[in-house]
């Protein structure tokens, strides 16, 4: 009989131990809304959570997703690949990139595709020698762009169609590499003048 009690009294020990551990578990989880937000984001992107490190990133995207395509449109009545990346860019990054895809292209440095990180442009050619189409990569090759048939969606770059008319990736360039030269020459010059 004390065996029993023993047991039982073990049992219910453990019992308490273990609901303890996971009402733990519980508030981490939901006193951290960044991780809330970083799950909901994987979820319905079809991201890993790893690779949702930028929160801010995809609220926007996901703020925007079903918005109708509208050649130079800029507005949630209506918005182009390029005017989509224009105003993720400003919003999320505070950065200011080109206007058109090829302009924006102009702007980065070339990343290869194995090496993207969420916020990097990727470029398409669609039927033509230059380039046509930019998106946002978001991780996991997935990545948010305006569609023409479909406006603000999220797609795969492994996607046939996307895949054979994928161009390159790139990053914009930081204005300290673009002001180097400049930069140095006019505090020489300011220095000389006093």
């Amino acid at each position: 009989m004390k065996t029993k009690k023993l047991v039982a009294g073990m049992l219910f020990i453990g019992l308490c131990l273990v609901s303890q551990a996971q009402t733990t578990n519980k508030n981490k989880t939901t006193s951290d809304p960044d991780n809330l937000a970083k799950e909901y984001f994987s979820q319905i992107m079809g991201v890993a959570v790893s690779a949702t490190t930028n929160t801010k990133l995809y609220q926007f995207v996901y703020e925007w997703v079903g918005t109708p395509y509208r050649l130079g449109g800029d507005s949630k009545r209506g918005i182009d690949c390029s005017k989509f990346s224009l105003a993720l860019y400003e919003n999320v990054f505070n950065t200011t990139i080109g206007y058109n895809s090829r302009n924006q292209y102009a702007n980065v440095t070339p990343i290869r595709k194995n090496d993207l990180q969420a916020g990097d442009l990727v470029f398409f050619k669609i039927r033509s020698r230059s380039i046509t189409h930019v998106g946002v990569y978001l991780g996991d090759d997935k990545f948010a762009h305006a569609s023409s048939s479909k406006g603000v969606m999220v797609s795969n770059l492994n996607e046939p169609y996307w895949s054979r008319y994928y161009y390159n990736g790139g990053r914009p360039k930081k204005d300290e590499e673009d002001r180097i030269m400049t930069a140095d020459i006019t505090t020489n010059k300011d220095n000389n003048l006093n």
